[in-house]
């Protein structure tokens, strides 16, 4: 008990000692904080809680506010009114933006402000220009007869709707089959109005379309760029998408003549150049008619009125008829030329037409391998494994098109065109 009692009595002595441990910094601290406060420090802390306090109530009265960082939106700013419409967006206006670097005075070539520019200006130089033209002159709306029978070209009605009937027996109607008028017009980025070239003027054959195939599966813009020759290309549209080869308009005397000169003035417009009609107006003809192509090319060449500007003129399994036109054109043409490619669909008409030749005393090849001169004749054959629905794209070679104006742009003697500086026409040669 002793014990107990010696170590309780250490225990509570521990214990005071640290309370006063404990209560003799807490009452100095009381008593600092009794004391009165410095004057100057109360008046320097008032100033600035003045100034926190007033810019406070400026940021509330200026529109700090949660209603006024985030207003409710109106119902105007989610719906456009009867007068407006939503501002249509493209993908690429979400595209980043690319910054133009603006050229330094040094290096502009004209002076944006001035009357007169003190350095000649100089066009960019232009990508290939490939368009859709309508025009009046072209094969359809056609509302005269049709020569083969000389009764009117639209020769079936049914209430207010006309149409033709064709040799097949099959009708197509004017408002879907002989309705556009529209013309592809394609300007190579090399082509240059001031020297020496030609017009390409091709007839699409049946079930066909400028876009989807003259353009996107026969490439036929595609080939006379890549040919480098100094050539512009007309395609107009036939019979939209149909099995007829009706020539409409082409059919009437002068016809193919109206076609060209209203040609001229659209490729002045086109290619930026106004001055350039008359330029257009007299340059030489390349006629390509590919399978129905062939009535259009004969009529053109019989009737159109400016035979004498047509310097060659090309076939691609396209002798379904006509040979005397053909014919008649090649003997009274000397200084142009003319190739006709063909498989086993056409091959009886096209030996018809050489031999026809042969007859007359002009002079055959049979062969692509050498250059096109004026005055040539030239037949080729094609193997079984060339089909007709590629051949604008794969005849004798890949892409004939190409292959007959680089070597009639090689060919100094024809003076119809330049080729360009490009090395796929140096190559093809």
């Amino acid at each position: 008990m002793r014990a107990d009692r010696t170590t309780s009595g250490a225990r509570g002595h521990a214990l005071r000692i640290g309370l006063i441990s404990a209560l003799v910094p807490l009452s100095l601290t009381l008593v600092q904080c009794g004391k009165a406060p410095n004057p100057a420090a109360l008046a320097a802390n008032s100033q600035a809680n003045v100034q926190v306090v007033a810019k406070t109530n400026q940021q509330v009265a200026s529109g700090d506010t949660f209603e006024d960082r985030f207003p409710a939106p109106q119902f105007g700013e989610r719906f456009p009114s009867a007068s407006e419409s939503f501002l249509q967006r493209q993908m690429s206006d979400f595209s980043p933006k690319r910054a133009v670097q603006q050229p330094s005075p040094e290096q502009a070539p004209y002076r944006v402000a001035s009357l007169e520019p003190q350095v000649p200006y100089k066009r960019s130089p232009r990508d290939d220009l490939t368009t859709l033209v309508s025009m009046k002159s072209s094969a359809f709306p056609y509302f005269g007869n049709n020569p083969a029978s000389d009764a009117p070209f639209l020769n079936i009605a049914k209430g207010d709707r006309r149409g033709h009937r064709s040799y097949s027996g099959r009708v197509f109607w004017q408002d879907e089959t002989y309705n556009d008028s529209r013309v592809l017009m394609h300007v190579p980025e090399h082509f240059d109005v001031r020297k020496p070239g030609v017009i390409v003027v091709f007839f699409h054959g049946n079930g066909a379309t400028l876009e989807r195939d003259v353009r996107d599966r026969q490439l036929v813009p595609k080939q006379v760029t890549d040919s480098g020759a100094n050539a512009v290309l007309l395609a107009p549209q036939m019979a939209v998408d149909a099995a007829d080869s009706s020539a409409g308009k082409f059919w009437q005397p002068g016809g193919f003549k109206r076609f060209m000169a209203e040609s001229a003035d659209h490729l002045a417009r086109v290619t930026g150049d106004p001055n350039s009609a008359r330029a257009f107006a007299n340059m030489p003809i390349v006629i390509v008619g590919y399978s129905g192509g062939f009535l259009p090319t004969a009529w053109s060449l019989e009737v159109g009125g400016i035979s004498d500007r047509v310097r060659g003129v090309v076939l691609l399994d396209a002798v379904y008829g006509e040979m005397d036109k053909f014919a008649s054109w090649i003997e009274s043409h000397r200084s142009g030329f003319f190739v006709s490619a063909y498989t086993r669909h056409t091959a009886r008409r096209d030996r018809e037409l050489m031999s026809m030749l042969r007859q007359k005393g002009i002079g055959v090849a049979e062969d692509m391998d050498g250059p096109l001169r004026p005055g040539s004749v030239v037949f080729v054959e094609t193997g079984d494994g060339i089909t007709h629905r590629d051949y604008v794209t794969r005849a004798w070679t890949r892409d004939p098109l190409k292959d007959v104006l680089v070597k009639m742009s090689a060919t100094p003697a024809l003076a119809l065109t330049r080729v360009a500086a490009t090395s796929s026409a140096a190559s093809s040669r």
